[in-house]
Order: structure tokens, then C-alpha cells, then sequence
């Protein structure tokens, strides 16, 4: 498989990377993590109105570019390496992608031009206190009033939830238990009946939120796809959105190659620079193999994706898994390889080690993809 990028894609990639540069530096960065929102909303404005970016998947119908998962996964690579502070993937690689794959023609009129201009922040809440991502794990309940809804549970770990507009809900009929009875819904979020609370979290960079749902009355122009057949289409949102989230891994693992390369060849020893000691080349060369062999994993289920292949749980799973753990270890080792200094508040080292373990976790950690690959391939 030929994964050469186009000249357009690579003039993408350039364009991402020098608006980020200038937009997510690390004073930047550190001004988003202590806003209550958790990101920039001039610079938001700007990838909407300016870049397009917000648009990346949606139909040019609705005012977006109509890109593929390729230009998709290379601008998320970008924004990894600059550990950019946004509800871009949330809203993209979950929200849009929710929509898109089920929405009836009214919800993507409603919803999708608004996303486009940057009017309209979209995340899922799928996850609840036991921390369980199968199907078993969704306890939050709805029951049929008539043609309406009544929901009621907690949701937990949302991404950016605080702040969203509309919050794509997995709730199960009361009674049902399993794969059986999950619908989705899309909840907009200023009902007295949905409570947004922020949380307090490691990993700064993207804020999450505990969202209390209290009787709150959906008509059913609020769900999304068929009545209890909310499952499948729950994981398909899950996994495209898992690699969106793996591209930028590797975008993080490549930044913590390229900080780490650049502080060894500066740091002496022993009158040396310590970049010349073969066991710190050896480390080097390490981190260099796991963040190539990410990548290619990464492109290969960009391929997929914009093919919408059958393979696609299963390439999702590998990069999910190899990518999580490649980019824990070169944010551990790059760490390690600045010594003390490593640990400090000024470096942004640490910042890519809180974002490596957060985003281990989120969509499913190394085991969870594992067992699903094993299962797929039915051994």
C-alpha cells in the first residue's frame, strides 16, 4: 500500500504545522490548560473560519471540505505534535462522525453547518463510574413516555463536556441488559435537568466532565439512528474516533523524539555531549523504531478508514494498542533522558507524559484492543 502523502495532503500537513507553531506554542498552551474552558475560542474561530478544519469530513452540502480519513489523520498527527488544547477531536472524530454515520437529513442540516463554522461544540459521554467500555458498562437509563424520552444517569470522563453544546448520550431501555436495548441521543445541553460538572484531572491539556442526567425529557427527534440498536453504531463512532486519537499519538511520540534529540546534543558531561554516550543512542534509537512503527499502523488505518473496509475494528485495535504504548514509553524515556530537568514545571515534558497516559486510557487501553483483536480473529 503506497503511503506517500499527495501534495495537497503534505501542504496540509505544512500549513497545520506552521499555524500551530504559532498558535499552540507552549505559553500557549499552559494559558489554555488555566482557562475555565480549557482552549482558546479566537483560535477556534480562526481553524473554522480560516483553516477549514472543522469541516475536514463534512459534506461540501453542508459547508465543509468533503477530505478523507487520510487528511483527517494528518492533521490530528500535527495537532498531537503541539499538543494543541481543543475540542477538535471530540467534536470531529466523535460528534460529526456520529452524525454523519447516522444522523437522519434534519440532524445533519441542524447540527453539521454550525460545527463547520466553529458555532457548535459536540462530544460523546458514553463512559460511567465503572469504567467499563463494553456494553455492560452503560447503566444510564431511558424510558418511552408516550413519543418522548425520560433518561436518567451519570456520565463520567467526558472530553470537554463542560462546555459542549450538544452531548451524543449512550443510554439502555429500562429493563434490558447487554448489546440489547442502547440508543444514542443527541442532548443539547441547556436543559435544567443536565448538570455539567468539570473535573479535576491529570492530564490538563484536554479537560473532562461528569455529566448528571435527572429526568431529563428527549423528543424523539433527539435519537440518533434506530431505537436500541445503539451498539454497533456506538462502536464504529469509537473506533473512528480511536484513530483520530492514535494520529495524534504519534504526533506526540515524534515530539517527544524530536525535544529529546534536541536536548542531548545540547546537555554535557564529562565534557562530552551526553548525545554521544551509546547508551543514550541506543534509547534514541528505540523511540525512533516505536514511533516509525506507530505511523505506519496509524497511515495503514487512515487507508481503511477512507475505504470503510471491513478491516477496520481490527487495524483500529493494533494502532490503538501499539500506538498507546509506544507513546507512554518515549514520553517516559524522553523524561528519563533530560534527567531533573525533565520533571520541571517549565519543561513541557511532563506535558506530553500526562497527555501519553491520558490518552492510553481513553477509548479503551492496550488490553482492551488486544482482547477485541483476539476476538476478531476468533482466537
Amino acid at each position: 500500500m503506497e503511503f506517500n502523502f499527495s501534495e495537497e495532503q503534505r501542504l496540509l500537513k505544512d500549513s497545520a504545522n506552521s499555524f500551530l507553531e504559532e498558535f499552540s506554542s507552549s505559553e500557549r498552551i499552559r494559558e489554555a490548560m488555566q482557562s475555565e474552558l480549557g482552549f482558546n475560542q479566537e483560535v477556534w474561530k480562526k481553524i473554522a473560519k480560516e483553516m477549514g478544519w472543522l469541516g475536514i469530513l463534512i459534506p461540501e452540502k453542508y459547508g465543509g471540505l468533503e477530505l478523507s480519513w487520510i487528511e483527517l489523520v494528518a492533521l490530528q498527527e500535527e495537532m498531537g505534535r503541539n499538543l494543541f488544547c481543543s475540542p477538535f477531536h471530540s467534536t470531529t472524530c466523535l460528534g460529526s462522525v456520529s452524525i454523519l454515520e447516522a444522523g437522519t437529513e434534519e440532524q445533519k442540516s441542524k447540527y453539521l453547518p454550525k460545527v463547520v463554522n466553529g458555532d457548535l461544540l459536540i462530544t460523546l459521554a458514553c463512559l460511567e463510574d465503572n469504567g467499563d467500555w463494553g456494553p455492560d458498562g452503560i447503566n444510564t437509563i431511558y424510558k418511552k413516555v408516550g413519543k418522548d424520552f425520560l433518561i436518567n444517569g451519570v456520565k463520567r470522563y467526558v472530553p470537554y463536556g463542560h462546555c459542549s453544546d450538544v452531548i451524543l448520550v449512550a443510554a439502555r431501555q429500562e429493563g434490558t441488559e447487554g448489546k440489547e436495548g442502547i440508543s444514542l441521543f443527541l442532548t443539547e445541553t441547556g436543559d435544567s435537568n443536565l448538570k455539567k460538572e468539570k473535573l479535576t484531572t491529570m492530564d490538563q491539556t484536554r479537560p473532562q466532565a461528569e455529566i448528571t442526567l435527572n429526568n431529563l425529557k428527549l423528543s424523539n427527534k433527539s435519537l440518533l439512528g434506530s431505537e436500541g440498536q445503539g451498539w454497533d453504531l456506538l462502536t464504529k463512532v469509537r473506533t473512528l474516533g480511536a484513530l483520530g486519537l492514535t494520529a495524534e499519538q504519534v504526533g506526540g511520540s515524534q515530539k517527544c523524539l524530536d525535544m529529546t534529540c534536541q536536548y542531548v546534543l545540547e546537555r554535557e558531561q564529562f565534557d562530552r555531549k551526553i548525545g554521544s554516550f551509546q547508551a543514550v543512542k541506543h534509547r534514541l534509537a528505540d523511540m525512533m523504531v516505536l514511533v516509525e512503527s506507530a505511523r505506519s499502523a496509524v497511515y495503514y488505518a487512515g487507508c481503511i478508514a477512507t475505504k470503510n473496509n471491513s478491516e477496520l475494528e481490527e487495524v483500529v485495535s493494533i494502532a490503538k494498542s501499539y500506538c498507546s504504548e509506544a507513546y507512554f514509553k518515549c514520553a517516559s524515556d524522553s523524561i528519563q533522558l533530560h534527567g531533573g530537568i525533565g520533571f520541571t514545571w517549565e519543561f513541557d515534558v511532563h506535558l506530553y507524559f500526562k497527555r501519553a497516559k491520558s490518552s492510553e486510557i481513553y477509548l479503551g487501553n492496550p488490553q482492551i484492543h488486544k482482547d477485541k483483536i483476539a476476538r476478531l480473529l476468533g482466537i
